[in-house]
């Protein structure tokens, strides 16, 4: 639990690192898109609860992760071509939750993967769309670089999660790791 704890604590942001690399503007140069796509996931509390959660349910299905950031591919896709997807931040808490649920209800067993990949692409598929409203109206090369940073991010932070659970034994520290997803979810879907 302790190694898990440490790991975990490393992930999170600095209050050196806790501002946006662009002041709260969109990405203006390449550098800023890349910048801001790797801050975003560590920056934002819920992407980063889900991203941990979610990686320490790879184990039981590693493709959900390529599943998961291939549809937040597609709904940073939708959010630039103008297209809604609804209560999108209530989703994003909404998966949050639910990711923690998972981890709370299956302690260290494995989830059914054809359950595990489709519930990780409709996340991703909020998330991305989340998340792009970030660089959403930076010039197509800005966003472009904005949304491969923020892919190589949201799968180190996932597959880091998945390998820290490795050293792990015992249920514990993973139904504690969800009940602090799901109340990071609840608090942001509180408002």
């Amino acid at each position: 639990m302790i190694r898990l704890l440490t790991v975990l604590a490393l992930a999170l942001p600095t209050p050196a690192f806790a501002h946006h690399p662009t002041g709260g503007l969109p990405p203006a140069t390449l550098w800023e898109g890349i910048a801001s796509g790797v801050a975003h996931p560590v920056l934002g509390l819920d992407h980063l609860a889900f991203l941990l959660a979610a990686g320490l349910l790879l184990a039981a299905a590693p493709r959900a992760l390529l599943a998961f950031l291939a549809a937040a591919l597609a709904g940073a896709l939708l959010h630039r071509a103008g297209f809604g997807l609804g209560p999108v931040e209530l989703m994003v808490a909404a998966s949050v939750i639910a990711a923690g649920a998972v981890l709370v209800v299956a302690g260290r067993a494995r989830p059914a993967a054809a359950l595990l990949t489709p519930a990780f692409a409709l996340a991703g598929l909020f998330h991305g769309h989340a998340l792009a409203e970030a660089a959403v109206d930076s010039p197509v090369v800005i966003f472009a670089a904005y949304l491969g940073a923020l892919a190589v991010m949201q799968a180190a932070i996932a597959l880091g999660a998945m390998l820290a659970a490795r050293w792990v034994s015992g249920a514990l520290p993973f139904r504690a790791a969800g009940l602090a997803a799901m109340a990071v979810g609840a608090v942001f879907l509180a408002g």
